[in-house]
C-alpha cells in the first residue's frame, strides 16, 4: 500500500494546490475507491510525457483506485474492471475509455477525455474487484476550467 500511496500523491502532487482540484473516495462493501478528474496541463511534461498522457488545455484525466479494506493497515490496492461514463449538464452522455497502470503493488485506472471551458460533468463509476462478483459503484461531480 506504501507503493500505492506514493505513487498517487506523486501523479497528482502538483494538483494540491490548485482551487479546481477534487479529489474523493467511495467506502463500499469492504472497498474504497479512489476517484479524482483534472486538467492534463495539471500534469508536468515529464509526468505527462512518463505515462503517455496528452496534454493539452480542453483534455482532462480521470483517475481511479481501488483499495480492499484490511483491518489495521491502509488496504491494498486491487486489480478491477472498472467502467466510467460521463454525462454533462446538457444530458449528453460518453463512456470514457480506461487504462490500466501497474507500478509496484499500485494500479490505476487512467481515462483522457474532452471537456469545455465551464463544463460540469457528473461521472458514474461502476467497479467489480477482480475474483468478487458484486459490482460497486461510485459517482464524481466535476467543473473544469479550461480558461
Amino acid at each position: 500500500m506504501r507503493k500505492t500511496t506514493l505513487f498517487f500523491f506523486t501523479l497528482l502532487g502538483l494538483l494540491l494546490s490548485m482551487p479546481a482540484f477534487a479529489e474523493n473516495s467511495t467506502k463500499t462493501a469492504g472497498y474504497t475507491i479512489h476517484h479524482n478528474a483534472f486538467l492534463s496541463t495539471e500534469l508536468s511534461p515529464e509526468m505527462a510525457g512518463q505515462y503517455h498522457i496528452r496534454r493539452s488545455p480542453n483534455r482532462a484525466l480521470i483517475n481511479i483506485s481501488i483499495i480492499k479494506d484490511v483491518p489495521d493497515t491502509t488496504g491494498i490496492a486491487t486489480e478491477a474492471r472498472v467502467s466510467v461514463t460521463a454525462r454533462n449538464l446538457r444530458g449528453q452522455i460518453r463512456t470514457i475509455p480506461l487504462r490500466e497502470i501497474k507500478e509496484g503493488d499500485a494500479v490505476y485506472y487512467i481515462g483522457e477525455f474532452l471537456v469545455e471551458n465551464q463544463e460540469s460533468v457528473v461521472f458514474t463509476i461502476e467497479v467489480q474487484p477482480l475474483g468478487d462478483d458484486k459490482t460497486l459503484h461510485a459517482t464524481l461531480k466535476q467543473q473544469f476550467f479550461t480558461r
